[in-house]
């Protein structure tokens, strides 16, 4: 593969990560869907994945993380975000294996989200101890990290 398509690959994802942050949910499935036919990557996969998660095709979006997969076991994202959209579907007791393997990733940045979205299954089946504890690591990565701050505070609240 030369250079050019590689870059212009990259550009193309780039673009569609832009419209994909501004609402413009179908130019960016089609910018994601060009750089796929270019050079297709795990995080290309990924990203088309959040956009049709965002249009409301979970199962679309899960099949795009599962070829994200595919290409790179390593990363992390596809895994977590397969865990969110089945949360989303109510499959808990599906997503915790995808949340695990995205805690055990080697390439994954942001690793508190899948402690956070583990600890929204527990919450969700009634496991409050297990859902305090993966919200307290979450935090422990990442000690600024809001959606962790407050899921701790509503569970104080929710025992006392």
């Amino acid at each position: 593969m030369s250079l050019d398509k590689h870059a212009l690959a990259w550009e193309l994802m780039q673009e569609a990560y832009r419209a994909q942050m501004e609402g413009d949910y179908d130019r960016a499935a089609e910018l994601y869907q060009k750089s796929l036919a270019i050079h297709p990557t795990a995080e290309a996969h990924t990203f088309l994945g959040w956009t049709l998660h965002y249009q409301g095709k979970i199962q679309e979006a899960i099949e795009e993380c599962k070829r994200a997969i595919e290409l790179d076991p390593d990363f992390g994202n596809p895994y977590n975000d397969i865990g969110a959209y089945l949360i989303a579907l109510g499959s808990y007791d599906e997503a915790i294996p995808w949340l695990e393997r995205a805690i055990e990733a080697r390439r994954y940045e942001p690793r508190h989200f899948p402690h956070f979205n583990l600890g929204r299954v527990y919450i969700a089946k009634g496991m409050l101890n297990r859902a305090r504890e993966c919200f307290r690591q979450a935090l422990r990565m990442e000690p600024q990290y809001t959606l962790a701050q407050e899921a701790l505070e509503n569970l104080r609240r929710m025992v006392n």
